[in-house]
């Protein structure tokens, strides 16, 4: 196995052509990284649908849901996220995606105040289930 973390945050990564599980595509939200999305299985297809479609943070590959994508069809969608406008546009808001994330998981972030108020939201319910 890679260390994909590890890869995604150095300065080199141009993109990210990815499967869409979820981990991996926080993973690359969080370094800033814009992928390709190339959808193997499962909710794998419905994580593509929203990168690409909702949050736009993805270029979709074409042909995944046929037999073989063709090479020229992978180098065409690195290219494109690479050197045009619309690929510039995406890693722009890639980019804006990763500092909201970087807002949302630091300290008085919405995504710690939410963990933080769960768990006392189970504490205090352990504390009333055993009285």
């Amino acid at each position: 196995w890679a260390p994909q973390t590890a890869i995604l945050a150095h300065a080199a990564v141009g993109c990210f052509v990815t499967h869409c599980g979820w981990n991996s595509s926080l993973e690359s939200i969080l370094n800033g990284v814009p992928m390709v999305a190339w959808p193997l299985y499962a909710e794998q297809r419905m994580n593509r649908v929203f990168l690409v479609e909702e949050m736009r943070l993805a270029v979709p590959m074409e042909g995944y849901d046929k037999k073989i994508v063709e090479s020229n069809e992978v180098a065409a969608k690195v290219r494109w996220l690479i050197e045009s406008d619309g690929g510039s546009e995406l890693r722009q808001r890639t980019q804006a995606a990763m500092r909201l994330a970087e807002e949302a998981l630091g300290d008085g972030g919405e995504s710690r105040t939410a963990l933080a108020d769960l768990t006392r939201q189970w504490k205090k319910s352990a504390a009333d289930d055993d009285s």
